[in-house]
């Protein structure tokens, strides 16, 4: 007797009236033996456990469906079954962007063919003696709209430094000592990964004990005065304080700090035939920069600074720390992409050079890839959010409680976070739907005995 004969005589056979409408009969292989016409497609028990990019409350919703259905087509109650709903086994994973090589030069954010319309404009409006119109902050005056958006994206950044830095104090987080790779929580991963020079034939990576310049990069700026003045030159690369990107850029969107003083213009300058025209005086009454302005700044530490103030925040549990963390950090990233917008900020296209503000400096100091033939000038284009705030991507641990040791061999299964985002996230705050594509907990990951089984 054929299986299909089994399924028909027995499982499809009427008791007391009732009988099964579909029927399946599927072996420890994972091979259909019989099945009925009408069943609907299912991925059998062992590779549905497994199977890559396929969530696992799917697989507890579709079960408890079969289960269901099953007893109310035995007992005859067909007004309660479920529905089967489509269903994709493609999960919606958001792909890491490439490392670039030494040789390429970063993403344009504006096309190149935009960027020559454009110039092209300018040559022609220069060669007409008439006025472009400018608006703000392009003719020095402030966008009112986005000042309380500076100030919010200033006290974002204290708020987030402070949290992280307690966060810390109960967390690990190591970095490699040859690529630079960072690993939040303990122990670190063992996946192979380090590639560069020097680095061990395995590919292994060499820890050691990372900080809070690992979990959040300072990306540094010279700090100007007068943000559509002329730029910083080579020679006035040390007597102009560098300060970090994002506070230079609150400070040019309207806030401000005492110890970095900058202009602010109450009449608007004009552009006549591509030339700029500022009829307010150079240097008004009220400024005093022999006073106010350190030009030698950049070689002093500020002990007391009210960027780096540590500030009063109710309760001292981990867990508290890393939620208002989380908070501040959502805050920070949605302000300051509103304010970048409006103000510019420029980066150079094959290093990590950021300059806030229209235009970039020129300071020849430029190592990239071919600076030689640049005379160390940077290649200035126009910065992303990533530019301003790097984030340092870290793998993903789901439970640590289980050890939390990453392998090699199950790389293809495990989800990446910043890291940051994933310092705050392991000591108990709750990450937002914008990094589920990038965690891949829908993704079951199989243990070391069973990833050969992975169909």
């Amino acid at each position: 007797m054929s299986w299909q004969t089994y399924k028909d005589d027995n499982l499809l056979c009427d008791i007391e009236g009732n009988r099964l409408t579909i029927a399946t009969i599927i072996g420890h292989d994972n091979i259909v033996w019989a099945q009925s016409e009408t069943f609907p497609y299912l991925v059998t028990c062992a590779r549905l456990l497994y199977v890559r990019r396929m969530s696992t409350r799917w697989i507890r919703n579709m079960h408890k469906i079969v289960v269901q259905n099953s007893f109310t087509s035995l007992i005859g109650l067909d007004q309660f079954k479920l529905r089967f709903r489509s269903f994709s086994i493609d999960s919606t994973y958001k792909e890491m962007p490439r490392k670039l090589k030494k040789s390429e030069r970063k993403p344009w954010v504006t096309s190149v063919n935009e960027l020559k319309r454009k110039a092209r404009l300018q040559r022609q409006a220069k060669q007409e003696a008439s006025e472009i119109t400018l608006r703000p902050p392009e003719n020095g005056l402030l966008v009112k709209a986005l000042v309380p958006f500076a100030c919010e994206v200033y006290a974002a950044r204290a708020k987030l430094l402070t949290c992280a830095s307690m966060v810390l104090k109960n967390a690990i987080v190591y970095s490699c000592r040859l690529c630079g790779e960072v690993h939040v929580g303990n122990p670190p991963h063992k996946i192979r990964t380090c590639n560069v020079r020097g680095s061990p034939a395995t590919k292994e990576h060499v820890w050691e004990i990372g900080g809070m310049e690992h979990v959040l990069p300072v990306v540094e700026s010279f700090h100007l005065y007068d943000r559509i003045g002329r730029a910083v030159s080579h020679d006035e690369r040390l007597e102009v304080d560098r300060i970090p990107a994002i506070v230079e850029l609150c400070i040019q969107a309207g806030l401000d700090i005492p110890e970095y003083p900058t202009r602010r213009r109450t009449f608007p300058v004009y552009n006549v035939a591509g030339r700029m025209i500022d009829f307010e005086k150079r240097i008004p009454k009220h400024d005093s920069p022999g006073e106010d302005i350190n030009a030698h700044g950049f070689w002093e530490k500020r002990n007391q600074s009210s960027e780096i103030k540590s500030m009063h925040l109710l309760g001292d549990d981990v867990q508290g720390f890393a939620t208002r963390g989380m908070e501040a950090w959502e805050k920070m990233l949605l302000g300051s992409s509103k304010i970048m917008q409006k103000y510019g900020v420029q980066t150079c296209g094959y290093c990590s050079e950021v300059q806030v503000g229209p235009k970039g400096h020129r300071v020849r100091n430029c190592q990239a890839f071919k600076h030689q033939m640049r005379d160390g000038q940077h290649a200035w284009q126009e910065a992303t959010m990533d530019d301003l705030i790097p984030p340092v991507h870290v793998w993903h641990v789901r439970d640590m409680q289980d050890g939390g040791l990453l392998v090699n061999g199950l790389k293809s299964y495990y989800g990446k976070l910043p890291a940051v985002v994933e310092l705050f996230a392991q000591a108990g705050s709750k990450v937002g739907e914008n990094y589920a594509s990038m965690m891949r907990e829908d993704v079951a990951v199989p243990g070391p005995d069973e990833e050969k089984l992975v169909v």
